[in-house]
């Protein structure tokens, strides 16, 4: 005789699972984020919160100066015109990263170089 499993009904294992999240139609990815503990997700091209580019975060493809590969990488243009260290995703080489912020706060430049130059 063939044994056979047993697909919903009050048997079921899926029936006595516990769900802790609200049966909520209104739940958007920022509720789900904060009833599962969860950082929120930046995809290539989005700005964080909502914001306009120019007060947020936003994504910028840049070339490694070492081994120079492209990759995208997060900018964060709220504090202005700034420098920083950042390492290469492909090659793990620190890059020297200047931002420069035209008089609106947007992103002008992004400039890259090596950090031993």
């Amino acid at each position: 005789m063939t044994s056979r499993a047993r697909i919903g009904g009050s048997g079921s294992a899926r029936n006595g699972s516990r769900n802790d999240a609200p049966n909520d139609a209104g739940n958007d990815d920022r509720s789900i984020d904060e009833i599962y503990g969860l950082e929120p997700v930046l995809e290539p091209g989005a700005v964080a919160g909502g914001t306009d580019a120019a007060e947020g975060v936003q994504f910028e493809r840049v070339e490694c100066p070492y081994c120079g590969e492209c990759f995208e990488t997060q900018i964060d243009v709220s504090a202005g015109a700034t420098s920083y260290v950042e390492d290469c995703e492909v090659c793990c080489q620190p890059i020297q990263f200047t931002l420069e912020v035209d008089a609106a706060g947007a992103l002008a430049a992004v400039n890259v170089r090596r950090s031993d130059d």
